[in-house]
């Protein structure tokens, strides 16, 4: 067939269809970011972080470190429910042993991720 006649004859088109469902909206995410305070050792913060989050102590002692310097740190990105519950565990952990003034967990807040 030629290329003129598949253009003048609508039976030779190709039919076109259009996609009508939407692309689902991700969801959204948050931060669990750490605060620091001077009644937890970097011991603590090191377990606190492989217990609940499951980190190796390499990746703990740098969050520890940056926690230490720069007073706060994003230590999860995830789903609300996901950062709550590992916000609770963070809170529920209890005092550093090391640390004979220590009456409590550390602090964490949940922020909305840009």
């Amino acid at each position: 067939m030629r290329q003129n006649q598949a253009m003048t004859n609508p039976a030779s088109l190709p039919t076109v269809r259009r996609r009508t469902e939407q692309t689902p909206a991700l969801e959204p995410r948050y931060h669990l970011v750490l605060l620091d305070d001077n009644d937890h050792s970097y011991a603590y913060v090191i377990e606190l972080l492989g217990r609940v989050l499951g980190y190796s102590v390499e990746k703990s002692f740098a969050l520890a470190r940056v926690v230490d310097t720069q007073g706060r740190a994003i230590i999860e990105t995830a789903a609300y429910e996901r950062v709550m519950d590992h916000q609770r565990q963070i809170h529920a952990y209890g005092a550093d042993r090391r640390i004979p003034h220590c009456k409590g967990s550390m602090s964490a807040l949940v922020e909305a991720a840009p």
